[in-house]
């Protein structure tokens, strides 16, 4: 390989890269949010400076189900969302997320530093009921379940049907170096494109999480359920920018 073949590779490995150039499309993606109060000291120990929390107490657990993406393939994924400010703007910090499908871990870590991690999400009707399930080693740690399809809340206004996905999104990209020193620590943003809502509704919902030391979604304990949302989207996920530079 030249070095003009090197620096035009995609991504590793160079005979059969994990995932293509971006950005990313993705249709008919289908979302569980369960939106809850917790501890606001836990919140405030999962966000990284200079991200602030921004009063409410809450978090977003979700479940995503993604039939349909491009460069990915088929998967789900589910985590945990703390809604926070940064330089006084509101944002949405992502905590962790556990999926079933390694080319989106990898692109998610090495691009957006994502913070993916395998597991088994499983977004599901189950009769009358959406369920959410997320499985680690083997052991159950997370349940959602909300009713299905009991009102039709669609947004009077269509200017606001997924104005909530258009937020800015933001990571804690962390990359070591060859050395063993940090190579790489960064806060990046992205904004979805791109959005054409199909369908959302909102309903009630219930949230059961479970310690685990490897998937520790119950650090953020749930005291009150306010409300599930279930909605399912076309979408585009771009590239990002950096936020702030921890090394610089």
């Amino acid at each position: 390989m030249t070095p003009e073949d090197i620096v035009n590779l995609p991504s590793m490995p160079p005979g059969n890269p994990s995932y293509p150039v971006g950005p990313y499309r993705f249709i008919d993606r289908e979302y569980l949010v369960i939106t809850y109060r917790t501890d606001p000291a836990a919140i405030r120990q999962m966000l990284p400076e200079p991200l602030e929390p921004d009063g409410s107490d809450t978090v977003m657990y979700e479940w995503i189900d993604m039939p349909d993406s491009s460069g990915f393939g088929s998967y789900s994924e589910s985590g945990v969302v703390i809604p926070c400010t940064f330089n006084g703007q509101p944002v949405n910090y992502t905590a962790m997320m556990f999926l079933n499908d390694e080319p989106p871990i990898t692109a998610g870590r090495e691009i957006w530093g994502f913070p993916k991690r395998w597991g088994e999400p499983r977004l599901r009707v189950e009769k009358d009921t959406l369920t959410g399930t997320l499985s680690y080693a083997g052991q159950q740690v997370a349940l959602g379940t909300m009713v299905y399809k009991h009102e039709n809340r669609l947004a009077r206004d269509l200017a606001d049907r997924g104005k909530h996905l258009k937020k800015t999104q933001v990571n804690l990209k962390l990359i070591p170096c060859v050395s063993g020193e940090v190579g790489m620590a960064q806060l990046v943003g992205y904004e979805l494109t791109d959005i054409e809502m199909q369908f959302h509704y909102s309903g009630d919902a219930r949230l059961h999480l479970v310690p685990h030391v490897n998937a520790p979604v119950a650090d953020l304990p749930v005291l009150e359920v306010i409300e599930g949302r279930h909605f399912k989207a076309n979408l585009t996920l771009p590239y990002g920018r950096i936020l702030h530079d921890y090394l610089t």
